[in-house]
């Protein structure tokens, strides 16, 4: 009798996926959540920004009475570390259509003493009742074939620490964009991917948050190295991204006292802007 053949193994769905149970909650009390940060989300020696933004983003859909962020805006306290943390949100006001509220995820250090590690305000919606008129210049990013593009099992060995964070992605990299990786930076602050989760999981709302902080830093194109660490992060959900692969686009214009800005743009595979940002990030000179 031949051997049965192996079945594909099945895509995650939304709620159901790596993401989902490294971003849920436990509701302690009325505002005030728990939650165990996960490792799986770390590069170099710190938790993603974008996973920890998505881990408020909940917290705030679950506090708000809408689930959707609209905008969300994250200042980087102190770098996060793997383990218990606690989120904290405030209801700030609620409307028709608009709810607005501000969160803060804390850890403690080895005294027992509080740290804050990120503050965010935002303001939530329903995409679903946004109206179809769309009146833009915009244009999706010009990226080859996902087919064409690279992703870290393609390269050499990964950075010092740890990059675990690229096990849960898939991130193929516009070639265009790799030079860094050659030890041949363009010195253009460039970077372009197609992006998903490694999981099959469909991107929605909340995995938005983390795709305009997945891809690498865009100082890397520039010729620069090392951490990039995010200073503020602001991010516009502009509606429901369709199923299937993210085209991230990302660059940088001004690098100035050791501050650089990075503007992102995600498109979907509908060719709908599904989400804008622009963070501040520190780079190490010299």
């Amino acid at each position: 009798m031949p051997e049965a053949a192996t079945a594909p193994a099945a895509r995650a769905t939304i709620g159901d996926s790596e993401f989902d149970r490294d971003t849920a909650l436990t509701r302690r009390a009325p505002g005030v959540y728990d939650i165990d940060l996960s490792a799986g989300w770390t590069i170099i020696s710190a938790v993603n920004g974008g996973y920890l933004l998505a881990v408020l983003g909940r917290a705030l859909a679950d506090a708000l009475p809408h689930a959707d962020p609209f905008t969300i805006s994250a200042h980087y306290l102190t770098a996060s570390q793997p383990g218990p943390a606690v989120v904290r949100t405030d209801v700030v006001r609620t409307g028709r259509t608009l709810s607005t509220g501000q969160a803060s995820l804390v850890q403690y250090d080895d005294e027992g003493r509080e740290v804050e590690r990120i503050r965010v305000l935002a303001s939530y919606g329903d995409l679903d009742a946004l109206p179809d008129d769309v009146r833009t210049t915009a244009r999706p990013p010009a990226i080859p074939p996902l087919e064409h593009c690279f992703g870290p099992e393609d390269g050499p060995a990964p950075v010092d620490g740890s990059s675990a964070i690229a096990d849960r992605l898939m991130l193929k990299l516009d070639p265009s964009t790799l030079g860094w990786a050659l030890g041949q930076p363009s010195g253009k602050g460039e970077m372009r991917a197609w992006f998903g989760l490694a999981d099959g999981r469909d991107p929605d709302p909340l995995s938005l948050l983390l795709a305009v902080d997945a891809l690498p830093p865009t100082a890397f194109e520039i010729g620069l190295k090392g951490w990039v660490p995010t200073v503020e992060l602001t991010v516009h959900v502009r509606c429901r991204p369709a199923p299937g692969p993210l085209r991230v686009s990302i660059t940088t214009r001004n690098l100035a006292g050791g501050f650089l800005e990075e503007d992102a743009e995600v498109w979907d595979s509908a060719d709908r802007l599904v989400a804008q940002s622009r963070q501040l990030a520190r780079v190490r000179l010299g």
